[in-house]
């Protein structure tokens, strides 16, 4: 059984909304600041999900 993924990542984003890569590059970059991570840490599944409204169990889907 394939295991889920935790981080997200730009390319992700485009597939999930149908944005560009750059608008992925660029939210990823929000959800950095809202969360106070620095540059080169991660964006879990949960957090995009809580920043963007979307139900985690939708970008799961999505995801597989």
């Amino acid at each position: 059984m394939k295991q889920a993924r935790v981080v997200i990542y730009p390319k992700d984003i485009q597939f999930i909304t149908g944005k560009s890569e750059r608008y992925g590059r660029m939210l990823l970059t929000k959800i950095r600041k809202a969360n106070r991570k620095d540059e080169h840490q991660f964006i879990t599944v949960h957090e995009f999900a809580a920043f963007t409204g979307i139900p985690e169990e939708t970008v799961e889907a999505y995801l597989r």
